[in-house]
C-alpha cells in the first residue's frame, strides 16, 4: 500500500491549490486529492442477470488537491480544474446543479447577472461540435464574458506545438481554458501546466460536462435523485463513465446493458462502487436491454461508433442492434420515464425517430441544459466576487 505525501505539495495555506500528475495508477483511487493506490478491490458479489466487468489498461490521471482556504463568506467554492466528476464530492455537485437552476430561472425571466465581465474563454477543439461550442460560447456571453473558437488548423495540439507550451501561452492570455480532444491525455497535460482551470469539454475517456447537463434534466423532471434508475443502453463509452460517476455520487442507481466487449473500464466501476456504498447508489452490469431497463426512470442511448471509431463501424453495425432504443424497449420501463440521448443521435441506429420525437424524450431540453450546467461550472471556476457582497 502506498500512501501519497502531503509533504510535496506547495503551501496549501497560500495558494489553495496542488497539482498532482502520478505515473499510471489505478483510475481515481484518489478522493479530494488524497489516496490510496496499489490494493485491488474484491470483486462483488453479482446478481442474476448481471456481468462482471472487463479488466482495462491503467490510466494516468490528474487529480486536484482542493483546500477551502479561499471559500468566500458566502460559500463559493473556487475549484482549479473540471477535468472528472470524481474529482468532486456530492456537495460540490449539487451546489454547481442548484446554481445551474438559479442561472437558467434567471435567464427565463430576464437575464443573468454579468458574473463573468471581463472574462476570456478560450476553446479548443480537436474534434468539430454543435452543442460544446455553441453551449460555452454562449454561457459565457449571457455570463457578461466571452469566448475565443480555436481550430484544430490554429492548434494542431501536440503536433504543430507541445500541448505543455500551448497550455502555457494560453494561460497567459485567457481566463480559463476548454477543450474537446481525441486522447485524455491531452487534457490532463493542459492542466498540468495550465495556470488558469481547465474545462474537459469531451476526452474519450469522460464527458463531465455532458453529465452535468444530464443529472440537470433529471432532476428538473423528477424533483430529486436519490433513488432513481437511470439505465444507459450501448456502449460503455466516455458519457456512460461520468454518467456512472454522477450516479454513484448523487444517490442514483446506475444500469450498464452493453453487448460483451463493449463495458466499462474495470477500473472506473471500482472506483464508482466505493462512491456509490456512501451515497446508496446500486450499480449494475449486464446483457439483457430488456432486463436492464425493467423499472428505469430514465433510459439513455448514445451512438454506436463515436469520432475516432470510423474503422469499427462495420462490426459494431452487426453487433449493437439488439440495444436499440425503440417503442418496445420503452414500454419495458416505468410508465414515466424519460428518454435521454446526448446528441447527435443516429436515428433507426441506435434510436427510432418514434422515441426520439415521442413523448418520453427530453433530448431538445437536455441539449438546452448543456448551457445552464455549464454556466454553473464556469462560475465556479472564474468568478472571484469580492468578501461581503452578495452572489450566487
Amino acid at each position: 500500500m502506498r500512501m501519497i505525501s502531503l509533504a510535496r505539495l506547495p503551501d496549501r495555506g497560500r495558494t489553495g491549490w496542488a497539482h498532482v500528475l502520478y505515473p499510471p495508477v489505478a483510475l481515481d483511487h484518489l478522493a479530494g486529492g488524497i489516496g490510496v493506490v496499489g490494493d485491488t478491490p474484491k470483486t462483488p458479489l453479482l446478481s442474476q442477470g448481471e456481468i462482471s466487468p472487463k479488466p482495462a489498461p491503467r490510466m494516468t490521471m490528474l487529480y486536484c488537491l482542493r483546500i477551502r482556504a479561499d471559500t468566500t463568506a458566502h460559500g463559493v467554492i473556487l475549484m482549479k480544474h473540471f477535468i472528472s466528476l470524481m474529482d468532486f464530492d456530492r456537495e460540490e455537485l449539487l451546489d454547481m446543479l442548484n446554481l445551474a437552476r438559479e442561472l437558467k430561472e434567471e435567464r427565463r425571466t430576464g437575464s443573468n447577472a454579468p458574473l463573468l465581465q471581463g472574462k476570456v474563454l478560450g476553446m479548443v477543439f480537436q474534434k468539430p461540435s454543435l452543442r460544446t461550442r455553441v453551449s460555452f460560447d454562449m454561457a459565457m456571453r449571457h455570463l457578461g464574458g466571452d469566448a475565443l473558437y480555436l481550430s484544430p488548423s490554429e492548434i494542431g495540439l501536440g503536433q504543430r506545438e507541445s500541448i505543455s507550451d500551448v497550455s502555457r501561452v494560453l494561460s497567459s492570455y485567457v481566463d480559463g481554458i476548454m477543450a474537446r480532444v481525441f486522447e485524455h491525455q491531452h487534457i490532463l497535460d493542459l492542466a498540468r501546466y495550465a495556470t488558469v482551470p481547465v474545462i474537459n469539454g469531451l476526452s474519450d475517456f469522460n464527458h463531465p460536462c455532458q453529465a452535468m447537463a444530464d443529472v440537470l434534466t433529471i432532476l428538473e423532471t423528477f424533483g430529486t435523485l436519490e433513488g432513481l434508475n437511470l439505465t444507459f443502453i450501448g456502449d460503455g463509452n466516455n458519457v456512460a463513465v461520468s454518467l456512472l460517476c454522477a450516479s454513484a455520487l448523487l444517490g442514483m442507481n446506475f444500469t450498464l446493458a452493453s453487448p460483451e466487449g463493449y463495458d466499462l473500464p474495470a477500473e472506473v466501476v471500482e472506483q464508482a462502487r466505493m462512491k456509490a456504498g456512501a451515497n446508496g447508489s446500486q450499480l449494475r452490469f449486464m446483457r439483457d436491454p430488456r432486463a436492464a431497463v425493467r423499472q428505469a426512470q430514465v433510459i439513455y442511448t448514445d451512438t454506436w461508433v463515436s469520432m475516432g471509431q470510423e474503422e469499427e463501424a462495420a462490426k459494431r453495425a452487426r453487433v449493437f442492434p439488439p440495444f436499440q432504443v425503440n417503442a418496445r424497449l420503452v414500454a419495458e420501463a416505468d410508465p414515466q420515464a424519460i428518454v435521454m440521448h446526448c446528441l447527435p443521435a443516429h436515428r433507426g441506429q441506435e434510436i427510432t425517430d418514434e422515441v426520439a420525437d415521442g413523448p418520453h424524450s427530453v433530448i431538445f431540453r437536455q441539449a438546452e441544459n448543456r448551457m445552464h450546467a455549464q454556466k454553473a461550472i464556469l462560475v465556479r471556476l472564474l468568478a472571484r466576487p469580492k468578501s461581503g457582497t452578495s452572489g450566487p
